[in-house]
């Protein structure tokens, strides 16, 4: 079985500037880093999305981005939680008018 290597989240960046910055083809960018152009298209792709300010549905690799997804997680988790407390109060308060 066929492991697919990972690349640090600086090396996607620099790759992805090669074409974006530098004016590389796909293939030159493939030929220069030894990486496929499915990835490196797809990196590029992510890349100029974040620059627009595009939140990734995939992880992140701008630092503006990641933070984003960090407080969009942090969102959801409190969205949660205070759920939870209104239906335990739900509960509570029905418990309370039984007696």
């Amino acid at each position: 079985m066929k492991t697919q290597p990972t690349y640090s989240t600086e090396f996607k960046i620099d790759t992805a500037n090669l074409v974006i910055k530098q004016g590389y083809t796909i293939r030159e960018a493939c030929d220069a880093t030894g990486v496929g152009p499915t990835a490196i298209r797809r990196w590029v792709t992510q890349l100029r999305q974040e620059f627009e300010g595009i939140t990734p549905s995939a992880n992140a690799i701008t630092p503006e981005q990641k933070r984003i997804q960090e407080l969009e997680a942090q969102i959801k988790k409190i969205e949660w939680e205070k759920d939870i407390l209104k239906k335990a109060t739900a509960l509570l308060m029905q418990d309370n008018i039984k007696r």
